[in-house]
């Protein structure tokens, strides 16, 4: 178990880190998910008690401290907290995805599998920071790029959005590999909190994710050139970052998604027990909440082929870098967004101005906002253009087996 855990609380068997995360969720990041939207802060006190239960570190490889836990069973914890609290479940989901990169493609090298060590013994809180001013939102391209002086390389990125940045202990960041690379030759760099500095350019003041506090800053770093990862940053995004980051973001949506339902069902409940006991015509809301509960269905259904898929992609690597593989996954993303929105909508429909109101055990109007987020980040719009690229260069598989 990760060191956090045995000077804390009693650390848990492998089997029982789902129902950690219910506890984390219902004790802790329920209760201050309203703050945290309204006030657009930091979920705290979640990342306080997620540290205590050494919950940072669940999929880095037991050999340097952590649980290795697989794709599914974190997806599943993004799933459950999200359910709470949508901005603590993308902050959870967007450390997983870049810890998954740095597990992916860190063991090779000395000073990344001391950075796994540090996460899982330090629970250590990783950040993104692949966005920039002047690219349009296309994380593949980068304006800033890496100075090299002898075995010192510094950084000055003009971060458009980064999310919790002033928490992160460790912010890994694209740039051009030199000033004399194309936009799109990158690579990926780790860095401590004593690397680099922070200037805040924007603020986040938006409908939804608010806790997420992703804001723009300045980012200027200066590291050893060591903590730039191997592998072109091409490599690592097909390899393991977009596949990873679909899937995940896929399940803090569902957890929303399955949490406003959940809300619509007990609507319907506490409907059905305040009716006269001789009504015989169709219950207020049962249909539509039939509706959605089969469009949630579908989804989870879809959602964990994915992750099926994603698994054993990952033990042929031309199949993990194919066009095929690439569509699939883009299209996960797509119908994830549009789906998680669809079932929170109807939950809505269903709960009434109940669920419009932003108290009540019937709320939903925080899930909402949060899950209107899910198409434009990144915009669907421009996954659709990518795929139809793909699409033309590709053949649709029909076997079913």
């Amino acid at each position: 178990m990760p060191s956090a855990v045995k000077q804390g609380v009693d650390a848990p068997v492998a089997a029982s880190w789902r129902d950690v995360m219910r506890r984390v969720a219902t004790d802790v990041a329920a209760p201050n998910a309203d703050v945290a939207d309204r006030d657009g802060t930091f979920p705290a006190q979640t990342f306080e008690a997620l540290r205590g239960h050494g919950m940072l570190g669940l999929m880095v490889p037991k050999s340097l401290g952590g649980e290795d836990l697989d794709l599914r069973k974190i997806a599943n914890l993004c799933a459950i907290l999200a359910g709470a609290c949508g901005a603590s479940g993308m902050i959870y989901a967007m450390h997983q995805i870049k810890l998954s990169s740095l597990v992916a493609h860190g063991m090779e090298t000395d000073y990344h599998r001391a950075l796994m060590r540090d996460v899982a013994s330090k629970q250590l809180l990783i950040a993104s920071s692949t966005t920039e001013a002047g690219i349009g939102g296309d994380m593949r391209v980068s304006n800033c790029a890496i100075e090299t002086t002898g075995g010192r390389v510094s950084l000055t990125k003009q971060a458009t959005v980064l999310s919790y940045a002033v928490e992160a202990d460790i912010i890994m960041a694209t740039a051009r590999r030199g000033p004399a690379s194309v936009g799109s030759d990158q690579v990926l760099i780790a860095l401590r909190r004593d690397d680099y500095q922070l200037q805040r350019t924007g603020d986040w003041n938006t409908l939804g994710m608010r806790g997420t506090c992703s804001g723009g800053f300045l980012l200027t770093a200066t590291a050893d050139a060591e903590q730039i990862f191997p592998k072109p940053f091409r490599e690592i995004a097909v390899q393991s970052m977009l596949a990873t980051a679909h899937v995940l973001w896929a399940s803090v949506w569902f957890g929303i998604a399955s949490d406003a339902l959940s809300r619509a069902h007990a609507s319907v409940r506490a409907t059905a027990r305040r009716m006269p006991s001789d009504f015989a015509g169709p219950l207020p809301g049962a249909v539509r909440l039939a509706e959605a509960t089969a469009k949630l269905q579908t989804f989870k259904a879809t959602l964990v082929a994915h992750i099926d898929r994603f698994e054993t992609a990952k033990s042929d690597e031309d199949d993990l870098s194919s066009i095929n593989f690439a569509i699939e996954m883009n299209n996960l993303k797509i119908m994830a967004s549009t789906m998680a929105v669809d079932v929170v909508r109807e939950a809505l429909m269903v709960t009434g101005i109940a669920g419009y109101r932003n108290d009540g055990p019937f709320s939903v109007g925080r899930h909402l906002r949060d899950v209107l987020s899910a198409p434009l980040m990144v915009a669907n719009d421009r996954i659709l253009a990518n795929t139809a690229g793909l699409v033309v260069a590709s053949r649709f598989d029909s076997d079913l087996e």
